[in-house]
């Protein structure tokens, strides 16, 4: 596909397809349409991107477009200026300018042959960009000026364009197994085609393994020589290399290198995890911050926490950070050992190298290096049972 520059006309077609939003923003697999276009775009070396878009839709449309593109966002009372300065500041080589007119999608054309859809007049055009910018100082029509000097993309490169939402579901196994195919290409193992579904938006780095029944979502970047699955959902989160996230779900966190999570881990928007930290089994982290070297190993409660290096949390510790008005948070220093079925009523501390006893419910500051016990004396009542059993 000639050209590094794209013109994308996002049109509110909502009326007349009667959908909520126009067709450009219907999702596939939690994608809009607009993503998949411009990721495909992207991939075959357009960096550079115009959108035209009515106000209402204009922040959505946003969030298509990934980091790492230079994007110029314009309504239709601004269009033919800001269009000739985008135009003006493109490279000299690129001679041509891809231009998008409505809802489409781009895949390989080996892949286009699978999709049971038949073709409708193309929306997808290249056009030599000084001719462009001529006919935006001479006020022409836009679209007549596309038929007129335009070269349509076809079916036959790939380039289709969608006439409603009733096709939207033929093209999602077709684009979801391309951009697995192009993470297969990039050094990526994926076990199952099937039953793995990645976002367009998404990074993988080379080595990793996607298993089967692994959802990758939103802005996800997922580090080299990973292991995510079998069942993991992570959306909008980033792993640093050599994680293994094993049947859990995690969102809006950030995880470090050489970490494990899971099996049936929860954790929960603005976590950040360090590196080599083991989060393992009914283990719920929310909005903490866990230091490296730090063993969460199963049954735990973490919320609204700052835990430090090389902690250890003992089975069922719960972190009681909500009075039920006001949640409050929790420091815990490094090296601490936290005994089994530890309470922490928060708000507070337990200093560097503390331990705390097995069934303890800590509701001072148990300072560094001491032994924090908060639970009664055990009493044995002799031959209890017997005298029990002797009423009946």
């Amino acid at each position: 596909m000639a050209g590094s520059s794209a013109v994308i006309f996002l049109p509110d077609d909502s009326s007349k397809t009667g959908s909520a939003r126009p067709l450009m923003l219907s999702r596939i697999m939690g994608s809009p349409l607009l993503s998949w276009l411009v990721s495909s775009l992207a991939a075959r070396g357009v960096a550079r991107f115009f959108l035209i878009c009515h106000d209402r839709w204009l922040e959505e449309a946003r969030a298509c477009f990934p980091s790492g593109v230079e994007l110029t966002a314009a309504n239709s009372m601004d269009v033919p200026d800001l269009l000739h300065v985008f135009l003006s500041t493109a490279e000299e080589t690129d001679g041509e300018t891809v231009v998008v007119t409505g809802p489409a999608v781009l895949v390989a054309p080996d892949m286009a042959a699978q999709a049971d859809v038949i073709p409708a007049p193309s929306c997808v055009y290249h056009v030599g960009r000084q001719a462009l910018m001529d006919a935006l100082d001479e006020r022409c029509v836009f679209l007549d000026f596309l038929r007129q000097r335009g070269k349509p993309f076809t079916d036959r490169e790939g380039v289709y364009s969608l006439r409603g939402p009733e096709e939207l579901a033929a093209w999602q196994p077709i684009l979801n197994r391309q951009h697995l195919h192009d993470l297969v290409r990039a050094g990526v193992e994926i076990w199952d085609y099937q039953n793995c579904y990645v976002d367009p938006t998404v990074r993988v780095g080379r080595g990793s393994v996607l298993m089967p029944g692994v959802i990758l979502r939103g802005d996800t970047a997922v580090g080299e020589n990973c292991v995510i699955g079998p069942n993991a959902l992570l959306e909008n989160v980033t792993l640093g290399d050599g994680c293994t996230v094993n049947a859990s779900q995690l969102y809006d966190a950030k995880v470090g290198g050489g970490a494990i999570v899971g099996p049936f881990a929860y954790v929960r928007p603005g976590t950040v995890i360090g590196d080599n930290v083991k989060i393992g089994d009914f283990v719920e982290i929310k909005n903490s911050t866990i230091g490296d070297g730090t063993k969460v190993p199963h049954l735990t409660y973490v919320g609204d926490s700052d835990v430090g290096k090389s902690v250890n949390f003992g089975c069922g510790t719960a972190i009681c950070n909500y009075d039920g008005v006001k949640k409050h948070r929790t420091t815990i220093g490094d090296g601490v050992f936290l005994g089994c079925n530890t309470n922490l009523v928060a708000p507070v501390q337990v200093g560097d190298r503390a331990f705390t006893a097995a069934g303890s419910t800590i509701t001072d500051n148990v300072p560094p290096q001491a032994l924090g016990i908060a639970r009664a004396r055990q009493a044995n009542k002799r031959d209890w049972v017997k005298r029990r059993l002797n009423k009946r």
